[in-house]
């Protein structure tokens, strides 16, 4: 196992998602010792705490109003994110609602782009968060970091990365969909992005489907920036998330993708996003996330 310096970025984003709850999530997987745990694998951890972000109570107009503010953060986030890699740094991002990838995955791309290099995407997800303003249904920004990634939707949020966008679509691979609103089948489709369901995931396997992620978000990057919302795994085990969907990935196949990530080497950042400790069950959840995490930076059973 490589050791690695990791780089703990808290983000207590709830300004994408209807449903509070989602900001105490940072503080959530902290309890659940993260930083010991990853210590305990010889990894040196700096955790850099959280960034301040706008209260949602504190916004008057909310459409406009929490579009700049979730664009400030984002951006904040990037030139944290950006920073961590161009130290050889592993940037390990805690949300927070998945807004917070507009950042986190920019910064990422800014930072390979200096050495002449794009950034590779697994979303681990139940949901393919590919609307854009015009799409989307709800309004939620937590639907919408695809989107913005690919350099679709509000230019605020779409033109974070420099160059922009900070994704090309062959170079982004979903794994767990299992919730996905008309708009996002078409954005797919048209977009060409490799989109694997759990009926694939039933089919195939998890090793068949996160082996050929691991090959397509690798094939021309500089590695790969791993998005993970718990919310792709049963909410069985995986209870207090933001928006579950029953029929998620088991507990083991869940492991097993992050051990198959780990196993690559070609993992440059993480994002664990979408804990929400008001639904949780005694921090479950977050208990869960943190040995999610460790098995994707070289936890083993022997």
């Amino acid at each position: 196992m490589t050791r690695r310096s990791i780089r703990i970025i808290g983000v207590p984003l709830d300004l994408g998602a209807a449903r509070r709850g989602v900001d105490m999530g940072p503080s959530a997987l902290r309890i659940a010792q993260l930083a010991e745990r990853l210590r305990r694998l010889g990894h040196q951890v700096e955790d850099r705490g959280n960034l301040i972000v706008s209260q949602r109570e504190h916004l008057a107009d909310r459409a406009e109003e929490t579009l700049v503010a979730m664009a400030e953060v984002c951006r904040v986030l990037a030139a944290e994110t950006a920073a961590a890699v161009r130290d050889g740094v592993t940037p390990l991002v805690l949300g927070g609602d998945h807004s917070l990838a507009m950042g986190s995955v920019a910064g990422v791309a800014t930072a390979l782009a200096e050495r002449g290099e794009r950034v590779g995407l697994i979303w681990l997800d139940a949901h393919g968060d590919i609307n854009t303003p015009e799409t989307s249904t709800s309004g939620n920004l937590h639907g919408m970091p695809v989107a913005h990634l690919l350099g679709l939707g509000d230019r605020r949020l779409s033109t974070i990365a420099t160059p922009h966008p900070a994704l090309r679509p062959e170079q982004c691979v979903m794994v767990g969909l299992r919730d996905l609103d008309p708009p996002e089948r078409k954005h797919i489709r048209e977009l060409g992005i490799t989109a694997f369901t759990m009926r694939e995931i039933d089919e195939r396997g998890l090793r068949a489907v996160m082996s050929d992620a691991i090959a397509i978000a690798s094939a021309g990057t500089g590695g790969i920036h791993l998005s993970c919302d718990p919310d792709w795994v049963d909410p069985s085990d995986a209870p207090g998330v933001g928006t579950p969907v029953r029929g998620g990935a088991t507990f083991r196949e869940a492991h097993l993708a992050l051990e198959m990530a780990a196993d690559s080497g070609r993992l440059l950042a993480m994002d664990l996003v979408e804990i929400n400790p008001v639904l949780d069950q005694r921090n479950s959840t977050a208990e869960l996330a943190v040995d999610l995490i460790v098995s994707a930076f070289g936890a083993r059973i022997l």
